[in-house]
């Protein structure tokens, strides 16, 4: 009986000490930007997943600055945490606030766009290349092969632009498009709108548009229904606020990324870094195409 009560006793102090484990130790999100519902939800997700594993969080908005981004890096170095998820302003850009941390000995983990510079333990995204071509072989199954198109890019020198860019040009190659024009606006609503005016007025004959996120794609529909055209209008993330416009048939499609899903991917990969576990340098998150 004695054994049975020990055996017991070392049970529970090995479940108590793996809780305490994880609740003496924090992690921390450095998120590009809050001002974008995308950005919030894979917040959310990470939230979600460290207070399942008993982490304490801390979440950082960059506010797509990179110097702010290094500021937080700094600041998060200075307070001790025990691992970085960080989700780029910029690929090129986020190398100093990386490297600042792998001197530091904390972790780092990629979330949505890659880094240039750096050591990092994972990056866990979309594959953004097969989103890109996804949604212009959509346009094509559509508006048919030979269709006059234009792209609205997001940020120069990130990772999802890039691939995103890069995926929609084999669709382009493939499907003997003619781009009218291709374009950044930054990712952002009030831009989508403002560059979409700008190239419908010089680009009349447009029949579909390949915006590389739904914030800029729901600016471009703004648009395009001021101007009074039908223009086919594709996305990418799928945001509530862009499955939405699918839904009323305002946009074409969306290739929907999974954010809560990488955010909660993220913490978990960091959990078992922490542990001492060997994980995948990338980390893929499934796409799907939503139509209404």
């Amino acid at each position: 009986m004695k054994k049975i009560h020990t055996l017991l006793a070392a049970a529970v102090l090995s479940v108590m000490g793996t809780t305490a484990h994880a609740a003496d130790k924090t992690v921390a999100l450095v998120v590009s930007t809050l001002n974008n519902p995308f950005f919030v939800t894979l917040k959310d997700g990470a939230e979600a997943k460290a207070k399942e594993l008993g982490y304490k969080i801390i979440v950082l908005d960059s506010q797509n600055d990179p110097a702010k981004e290094l500021a937080n890096v700094e600041d998060l170095t200075v307070r001790k945490v025990n691992a970085i998820l960080i989700n780029p302003t910029d690929s090129a850009a986020v190398g100093n606030a990386i490297v600042l941390a792998n001197r530091a000995d904390i972790p780092v983990l990629t979330l949505d766009r890659g880094a240039a510079q750096g050591k990092v333990k994972a990056h866990i995204a979309s594959d953004n290349v097969a989103g890109g071509k996804m949604a212009g072989d959509y346009i094509a199954q559509k508006v048919g092969k030979g269709a006059k198109v234009i792209q609205l890019e997001g940020i120069a020198g990130t990772s999802a632009a890039r691939d995103r860019g890069e995926g929609f040009a084999l669709a382009v190659k493939a499907n003997d498009f003619k781009v009218l024009a291709s374009q950044p606006a930054d990712f952002d609503r009030t831009k989508g709108l403002n560059v979409m005016e700008n190239l419908l007025a010089a680009q009349p004959e447009v029949k579909a548009v390949f915006a590389q996120n739904d914030e800029m794609a729901l600016g471009a529909i703004r648009a395009v229904q001021a101007a009074g055209k039908e223009v086919m209008i594709v996305g990418f993330d799928g945001t509530d606020d862009g499955k939405a416009a699918v839904a009323k048939g305002k946009m074409a499609a969306t290739v929907a990324q999974q954010p809560a899903l990488i955010g909660a991917i993220g913490v978990e990969t960091a959990d078992k870094v922490l542990k001492g576990e060997t994980v995948p340098a990338s980390i893929p998150v499934p796409l799907q195409l939503v139509t209404k």
